[in-house]
Protein backbone atom coordinates (compact mmCIF):
# COMPACT_ATOMS: atom_id res chain seq x y z
CA UNK A 1 0.00 0.00 0.00
CA UNK A 2 1.32 3.33 -0.78
CA UNK A 3 1.90 6.32 1.13
CA UNK A 4 -0.84 9.23 1.95
CA UNK A 5 -0.19 12.12 -0.17
CA UNK A 6 1.25 14.79 2.75
CA UNK A 7 -1.34 17.63 2.83
CA UNK A 8 0.29 20.80 3.91
CA UNK A 9 -1.36 23.66 5.40
CA UNK A 10 -0.88 27.46 6.28
CA UNK A 11 -2.76 28.72 9.37
CA UNK A 12 -4.46 31.22 9.26
CA UNK A 13 -5.96 31.61 12.56
CA UNK A 14 -7.35 29.59 15.10
CA UNK A 15 -10.40 28.73 12.92
CA UNK A 16 -8.83 29.03 9.48
CA UNK A 17 -6.84 26.79 7.34
CA UNK A 18 -5.62 27.33 4.08
CA UNK A 19 -4.60 24.67 1.77
CA UNK A 20 -1.95 24.18 -0.44
CA UNK A 21 -2.62 24.50 -4.32
CA UNK A 22 -1.00 20.75 -4.64
CA UNK A 23 -3.61 19.21 -2.21
CA UNK A 24 -7.20 21.16 -3.12
CA UNK A 25 -7.89 18.52 -6.60
CA UNK A 26 -7.16 15.55 -4.56
CA UNK A 27 -9.45 17.19 -1.68
CA UNK A 28 -12.46 18.15 -3.42
CA UNK A 29 -12.66 15.15 -5.98
CA UNK A 30 -13.69 12.94 -2.89
CA UNK A 31 -15.58 15.42 -1.71
CA UNK A 32 -17.95 15.76 -4.37
CA UNK A 33 -18.25 12.18 -5.37
CA UNK A 34 -19.02 11.26 -2.04
CA UNK A 35 -21.84 13.93 -1.10
CA UNK A 36 -24.30 12.25 1.05
CA UNK A 37 -27.05 11.08 -0.23
CA UNK A 38 -30.00 11.73 2.01
CA UNK A 39 -33.88 12.79 0.91
CA UNK A 40 -32.83 16.04 0.44
CA UNK A 41 -30.18 15.21 -2.11
CA UNK A 42 -32.87 12.79 -3.88
CA UNK A 43 -35.00 15.69 -4.04
CA UNK A 44 -32.90 18.01 -5.43
CA UNK A 45 -32.31 15.86 -8.16
CA UNK A 46 -35.51 15.03 -8.77
CA UNK A 47 -36.27 19.20 -9.01
CA UNK A 48 -32.99 19.28 -11.50
CA UNK A 49 -34.37 16.40 -13.55
CA UNK A 50 -37.74 17.58 -13.89
CA UNK A 51 -36.43 21.26 -14.87
CA UNK A 52 -34.49 18.92 -17.77
CA UNK A 53 -36.56 16.91 -19.41
CA UNK A 54 -39.74 19.20 -18.98
CA UNK A 55 -37.41 22.24 -20.49
CA UNK A 56 -35.74 20.38 -23.23
CA UNK A 57 -39.29 18.37 -24.32
CA UNK A 58 -41.31 22.12 -24.49
CA UNK A 59 -38.42 23.79 -26.26
CA UNK A 60 -38.05 20.83 -28.92
CA UNK A 61 -41.51 20.66 -30.01
CA UNK A 62 -41.79 24.63 -29.96
CA UNK A 63 -38.81 24.66 -32.05
CA UNK A 64 -40.24 22.55 -34.68
CA UNK A 65 -43.58 24.40 -34.40
CA UNK A 66 -41.53 27.63 -35.30
CA UNK A 67 -39.99 25.66 -38.56
CA UNK A 68 -42.87 23.99 -39.43
CA UNK A 69 -45.48 27.57 -39.34
CA UNK A 70 -42.93 29.57 -41.66
CA UNK A 71 -39.94 30.64 -39.54
CA UNK A 72 -36.88 29.76 -41.58
CA UNK A 73 -34.02 31.61 -39.42
CA UNK A 74 -31.01 29.12 -38.10
CA UNK A 75 -29.36 32.10 -36.94
CA UNK A 76 -33.00 33.47 -34.65
CA UNK A 77 -33.62 29.72 -33.55
CA UNK A 78 -30.20 29.87 -32.37
CA UNK A 79 -30.52 33.02 -30.55
CA UNK A 80 -33.43 32.28 -28.48
CA UNK A 81 -32.40 28.76 -27.43
CA UNK A 82 -28.93 30.81 -25.37
CA UNK A 83 -30.70 34.84 -24.81
CA UNK A 84 -33.14 33.87 -22.12
CA UNK A 85 -30.26 33.69 -19.35
CA UNK A 86 -31.01 37.14 -18.09
CA UNK A 87 -34.55 35.65 -16.53
CA UNK A 88 -32.00 33.43 -14.60
CA UNK A 89 -30.94 36.80 -12.92
CA UNK A 90 -33.07 37.59 -9.69
CA UNK A 91 -32.41 33.68 -8.78
CA UNK A 92 -29.19 35.02 -7.24
CA UNK A 93 -30.59 36.75 -4.65
CA UNK A 94 -32.66 33.79 -3.33
CA UNK A 95 -30.80 33.38 0.02
CA UNK A 96 -31.38 29.37 0.02
CA UNK A 97 -29.47 28.65 -2.35
CA UNK A 98 -26.69 30.45 -1.54
CA UNK A 99 -24.72 27.82 0.72
CA UNK A 100 -25.12 23.81 0.49
CA UNK A 101 -23.76 21.40 3.07
CA UNK A 102 -20.81 20.76 0.75
CA UNK A 103 -19.91 24.97 2.29
CA UNK A 104 -20.66 23.85 5.47
CA UNK A 105 -18.25 21.01 5.32
CA UNK A 106 -15.46 22.85 4.32
CA UNK A 107 -16.34 26.22 6.23
CA UNK A 108 -13.18 25.99 8.54
CA UNK A 109 -10.81 25.22 4.90
CA UNK A 110 -9.79 28.57 2.78
CA UNK A 111 -10.00 27.24 -0.44
CA UNK A 112 -8.04 29.90 -3.05
CA UNK A 113 -10.79 31.10 -5.71
CA UNK A 114 -9.33 30.78 -9.50
CA UNK A 115 -8.15 34.14 -10.97
CA UNK A 116 -10.53 36.44 -13.27
CA UNK A 117 -7.90 35.51 -16.08
CA UNK A 118 -8.85 31.95 -15.56
CA UNK A 119 -12.49 31.91 -14.67
CA UNK A 120 -12.38 34.24 -18.42
CA UNK A 121 -11.06 32.29 -20.28
CA UNK A 122 -13.31 29.04 -18.89
CA UNK A 123 -16.50 31.08 -19.40
CA UNK A 124 -15.30 32.08 -23.15
CA UNK A 125 -14.59 28.85 -24.42
CA UNK A 126 -17.69 27.19 -22.73
CA UNK A 127 -19.70 30.04 -24.33
CA UNK A 128 -17.60 29.33 -27.82
CA UNK A 129 -18.68 25.74 -27.66
CA UNK A 130 -21.97 26.54 -26.62
CA UNK A 131 -22.74 29.16 -29.66
CA UNK A 132 -21.30 26.10 -32.14
CA UNK A 133 -23.31 23.38 -30.96
CA UNK A 134 -26.67 25.59 -30.71
CA UNK A 135 -25.51 26.45 -34.18
CA UNK A 136 -25.71 22.68 -35.51
CA UNK A 137 -28.84 22.07 -33.30
CA UNK A 138 -30.79 24.23 -35.19
CA UNK A 139 -29.16 23.29 -38.31
CA UNK A 140 -30.61 19.82 -37.89
CA UNK A 141 -33.92 20.80 -36.46
CA UNK A 142 -34.90 22.66 -39.66
CA UNK A 143 -34.33 20.21 -41.84
CA UNK A 144 -35.35 17.16 -39.81
CA UNK A 145 -38.85 15.91 -37.86
CA UNK A 146 -38.70 16.43 -34.73
CA UNK A 147 -38.77 12.60 -33.66
CA UNK A 148 -35.79 11.84 -36.22
CA UNK A 149 -33.83 14.72 -34.36
CA UNK A 150 -34.45 13.73 -30.70
CA UNK A 151 -33.70 10.47 -31.32
CA UNK A 152 -30.35 10.98 -33.23
CA UNK A 153 -29.34 13.37 -30.51
CA UNK A 154 -29.01 10.14 -28.29
CA UNK A 155 -25.51 9.72 -30.19
CA UNK A 156 -24.36 12.90 -27.16
CA UNK A 157 -24.08 10.38 -24.96
CA UNK A 158 -21.82 8.34 -26.61
CA UNK A 159 -19.60 11.65 -27.09
CA UNK A 160 -19.94 12.45 -23.68
CA UNK A 161 -18.86 8.62 -22.76
CA UNK A 162 -15.65 9.32 -24.65
CA UNK A 163 -15.00 12.58 -23.23
CA UNK A 164 -15.94 11.87 -19.92
CA UNK A 165 -13.19 9.14 -20.14
CA UNK A 166 -10.64 11.37 -20.58
CA UNK A 167 -11.38 14.16 -18.73
CA UNK A 168 -13.74 13.43 -15.92
CA UNK A 169 -11.80 9.73 -15.23
CA UNK A 170 -15.19 7.94 -15.94
CA UNK A 171 -14.76 4.31 -15.25
CA UNK A 172 -16.87 2.23 -17.84
CA UNK A 173 -17.86 -1.09 -16.59
CA UNK A 174 -20.20 -3.82 -19.10
CA UNK A 175 -23.00 -2.28 -18.27
CA UNK A 176 -21.65 1.46 -19.86
CA UNK A 177 -20.88 -0.12 -22.28
CA UNK A 178 -23.66 -1.99 -23.37
CA UNK A 179 -25.59 1.43 -22.73
CA UNK A 180 -23.16 3.42 -25.20
CA UNK A 181 -23.61 0.79 -28.33
CA UNK A 182 -27.19 0.24 -28.11
CA UNK A 183 -27.69 4.31 -27.91
CA UNK A 184 -25.15 4.55 -30.70
CA UNK A 185 -26.85 1.96 -32.88
CA UNK A 186 -30.25 3.97 -31.98
CA UNK A 187 -29.18 6.62 -33.90
CA UNK A 188 -27.32 5.20 -36.09
CA UNK A 189 -30.62 3.25 -37.53
CA UNK A 190 -32.65 6.43 -38.18
CA UNK A 191 -30.07 7.67 -40.98
CA UNK A 192 -31.33 4.71 -43.43
CA UNK A 193 -34.98 6.76 -43.81
CA UNK A 194 -36.42 10.01 -44.58
CA UNK A 195 -39.92 9.71 -43.04
CA UNK A 196 -40.55 13.55 -43.26
CA UNK A 197 -43.89 12.94 -45.33
CA UNK A 198 -45.48 13.99 -41.93
CA UNK A 199 -44.14 17.85 -41.80
CA UNK A 200 -42.98 19.90 -44.27
CA UNK A 201 -41.49 17.36 -47.30
CA UNK A 202 -37.33 17.45 -46.92
CA UNK A 203 -35.19 16.81 -49.64
CA UNK A 204 -32.70 14.01 -49.32
CA UNK A 205 -29.51 15.98 -49.58
CA UNK A 206 -31.29 18.16 -46.59
CA UNK A 207 -31.78 15.45 -44.43
CA UNK A 208 -28.13 14.05 -44.88
CA UNK A 209 -27.04 17.29 -43.89
CA UNK A 210 -29.62 17.81 -40.85
CA UNK A 211 -28.72 14.41 -39.73
CA UNK A 212 -24.24 15.43 -39.91
CA UNK A 213 -25.15 18.67 -38.28
CA UNK A 214 -27.05 17.06 -35.68
CA UNK A 215 -24.48 14.71 -34.50
CA UNK A 216 -21.74 17.00 -34.81
CA UNK A 217 -23.69 19.46 -32.28
CA UNK A 218 -24.17 16.08 -30.35
CA UNK A 219 -20.43 15.52 -30.08
CA UNK A 220 -19.94 19.03 -29.40
CA UNK A 221 -22.77 19.05 -26.48
CA UNK A 222 -21.17 15.69 -25.09
CA UNK A 223 -17.53 17.90 -24.81
CA UNK A 224 -19.02 20.78 -23.19
CA UNK A 225 -20.97 18.57 -20.43
CA UNK A 226 -17.38 16.89 -19.72
CA UNK A 227 -15.81 20.30 -20.01
CA UNK A 228 -18.00 21.65 -17.45
CA UNK A 229 -17.71 18.96 -14.76
CA UNK A 230 -14.41 19.64 -15.45
CA UNK A 231 -14.26 23.41 -14.65
CA UNK A 232 -16.59 22.40 -11.44
CA UNK A 233 -14.12 19.81 -9.95
CA UNK A 234 -10.48 21.67 -10.98
CA UNK A 235 -11.71 25.15 -11.07
CA UNK A 236 -14.64 26.40 -9.12
CA UNK A 237 -14.59 23.37 -6.36
CA UNK A 238 -17.47 24.66 -4.65
CA UNK A 239 -21.05 22.97 -4.72
CA UNK A 240 -23.63 26.04 -4.54
CA UNK A 241 -26.72 27.18 -6.75
CA UNK A 242 -25.04 30.46 -7.38
CA UNK A 243 -21.96 28.34 -9.14
CA UNK A 244 -24.46 26.51 -11.18
CA UNK A 245 -25.99 30.33 -12.39
CA UNK A 246 -22.69 31.46 -13.20
CA UNK A 247 -22.27 28.30 -15.06
CA UNK A 248 -25.05 29.37 -17.41
CA UNK A 249 -25.48 32.92 -17.24
CA UNK A 250 -21.58 33.65 -18.05
CA UNK A 251 -21.24 31.35 -20.91
CA UNK A 252 -24.58 32.05 -22.49
CA UNK A 253 -23.43 35.75 -21.81
CA UNK A 254 -20.32 34.98 -24.77
CA UNK A 255 -22.47 32.50 -26.45
CA UNK A 256 -25.49 35.16 -27.25
CA UNK A 257 -22.80 37.98 -28.25
CA UNK A 258 -21.35 35.48 -31.03
CA UNK A 259 -24.87 34.45 -32.49
CA UNK A 260 -25.96 38.23 -31.87
CA UNK A 261 -22.85 38.76 -34.97
CA UNK A 262 -23.43 36.11 -36.87
CA UNK A 263 -27.33 36.89 -37.34
CA UNK A 264 -26.34 40.57 -38.71
CA UNK A 265 -23.10 39.52 -40.64
CA UNK A 266 -25.92 36.78 -42.29
CA UNK A 267 -28.15 39.03 -43.39
CA UNK A 268 -30.80 37.42 -41.79
CA UNK A 269 -31.96 40.00 -39.36
CA UNK A 270 -33.38 42.05 -42.28
CA UNK A 271 -36.15 39.13 -43.25
CA UNK A 272 -37.14 39.01 -39.89
CA UNK A 273 -39.96 41.46 -40.17
CA UNK A 274 -41.21 39.94 -43.38
CA UNK A 275 -40.80 36.65 -41.14
CA UNK A 276 -42.68 37.64 -38.45
CA UNK A 277 -45.76 38.80 -40.91
CA UNK A 278 -45.94 35.58 -42.80
CA UNK A 279 -46.16 32.82 -39.46
CA UNK A 280 -49.60 31.22 -40.02
CA UNK A 281 -50.00 31.30 -36.60
CA UNK A 282 -49.75 35.66 -36.61
CA UNK A 283 -47.43 38.05 -35.26
CA UNK A 284 -48.64 37.49 -31.19
CA UNK A 285 -47.70 33.52 -31.71
CA UNK A 286 -45.03 34.29 -33.35
CA UNK A 287 -43.00 36.25 -30.81
CA UNK A 288 -44.87 33.53 -27.85
CA UNK A 289 -43.23 30.68 -29.38
CA UNK A 290 -40.05 32.44 -29.50
CA UNK A 291 -40.44 33.86 -25.89
CA UNK A 292 -40.98 30.45 -24.40
CA UNK A 293 -38.80 29.06 -26.19
CA UNK A 294 -36.10 30.97 -24.73
CA UNK A 295 -37.56 30.48 -21.31
CA UNK A 296 -37.71 26.72 -21.44
CA UNK A 297 -34.39 26.24 -22.66
CA UNK A 298 -33.06 28.03 -19.34
CA UNK A 299 -35.30 25.48 -17.29
CA UNK A 300 -33.35 22.70 -18.89
CA UNK A 301 -29.70 24.51 -18.63
CA UNK A 302 -30.70 25.09 -14.75
CA UNK A 303 -31.55 20.73 -14.90
CA UNK A 304 -28.27 20.18 -16.40
CA UNK A 305 -26.14 21.99 -15.21
CA UNK A 306 -27.29 21.38 -11.96
CA UNK A 307 -26.85 17.34 -12.22
CA UNK A 308 -23.50 17.76 -13.36
CA UNK A 309 -22.96 19.66 -10.19
CA UNK A 310 -24.24 16.88 -7.73
CA UNK A 311 -23.58 13.54 -10.37
CA UNK A 312 -22.00 13.75 -13.38
CA UNK A 313 -21.76 15.03 -17.08
CA UNK A 314 -22.69 11.77 -18.18
CA UNK A 315 -25.40 11.00 -15.19
CA UNK A 316 -26.72 14.32 -16.52
CA UNK A 317 -26.55 13.32 -20.49
CA UNK A 318 -28.16 10.07 -19.46
CA UNK A 319 -31.30 11.60 -17.89
CA UNK A 320 -31.24 14.01 -20.90
CA UNK A 321 -31.42 10.65 -23.27
CA UNK A 322 -34.19 9.18 -21.16
CA UNK A 323 -36.56 12.38 -22.35
CA UNK A 324 -35.76 11.67 -26.02
CA UNK A 325 -38.15 9.05 -26.43
CA UNK A 326 -40.76 11.48 -25.10
CA UNK A 327 -40.73 13.74 -27.47
CA UNK A 328 -41.19 11.57 -30.95
CA UNK A 329 -44.75 10.54 -29.30
CA UNK A 330 -45.42 13.80 -28.51
CA UNK A 331 -44.49 14.60 -32.38
CA UNK A 332 -46.55 12.15 -33.46
CA UNK A 333 -49.62 13.48 -31.86
CA UNK A 334 -48.63 17.24 -32.59
CA UNK A 335 -47.20 17.30 -36.11
CA UNK A 336 -48.17 13.96 -36.94
CA UNK A 337 -44.63 12.61 -37.50
CA UNK A 338 -45.28 8.70 -38.54
CA UNK A 339 -44.17 6.49 -36.26
CA UNK A 340 -41.99 3.75 -38.61
CA UNK A 341 -40.98 0.34 -37.44
CA UNK A 342 -37.23 1.73 -37.76
CA UNK A 343 -38.63 4.58 -35.35
CA UNK A 344 -39.80 2.00 -32.71
CA UNK A 345 -36.80 0.12 -32.92
CA UNK A 346 -34.66 2.63 -32.10
CA UNK A 347 -36.66 4.19 -29.15
CA UNK A 348 -36.38 0.59 -27.82
CA UNK A 349 -32.89 0.31 -28.42
CA UNK A 350 -32.82 4.01 -26.52
CA UNK A 351 -34.35 2.70 -23.52
CA UNK A 352 -32.72 -0.46 -23.23
CA UNK A 353 -29.70 1.37 -23.07
CA UNK A 354 -30.99 4.26 -20.76
CA UNK A 355 -31.80 0.83 -18.23
CA UNK A 356 -28.21 -0.57 -18.69
CA UNK A 357 -26.51 2.60 -17.37
CA UNK A 358 -29.00 3.16 -14.63
CA UNK A 359 -28.82 -0.01 -13.48
CA UNK A 360 -25.05 0.12 -13.39
CA UNK A 361 -25.59 3.42 -10.84
CA UNK A 362 -28.04 1.36 -9.01
CA UNK A 363 -24.68 -1.04 -8.37
CA UNK A 364 -22.38 1.37 -7.39
CA UNK A 365 -24.60 3.13 -4.97
CA UNK A 366 -25.40 -0.40 -3.52
CA UNK A 367 -21.83 -1.24 -2.72
CA UNK A 368 -20.94 1.65 -2.04
CA UNK A 369 -23.48 2.20 0.33
CA UNK A 370 -24.09 6.02 -0.62
CA UNK A 371 -27.63 4.72 -1.11
CA UNK A 372 -28.26 4.80 2.76
CA UNK A 373 -29.99 8.42 4.48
Amino acid sequence: MGEAPEIQLQILDENTVELEPQTIGSINQSTITTRPRNYKWWLLMAIYTFFLLAGQSVATLLGRLYYDKGGNSNWLATFVQIAGFPILTPLYYLPSYNSSSQDTKNSNMKINPPSVLVLSGMYVGLGVLLAASCRLYSAGLSDLPVSTYSLICASQLAFNAFFSFFLNSQKFTPFIINSLVLLTISATLLVFQNDSSGSTPVPKGKYVMGFLCTVAASAGYGLMLSLTQFCFQKVLRKQTFKVVLDMIIYPSLVATLIIFVGLFASGEWKGLGKEMEGFKLGKSSYVNVLVWIAICWQVFSIGAVGLIMEASSLFSNVISTLGLPIIPVFAMVFFHDPMTGIKVISMVLAIWGFVSYVYQHYLDDRNSGLGKV
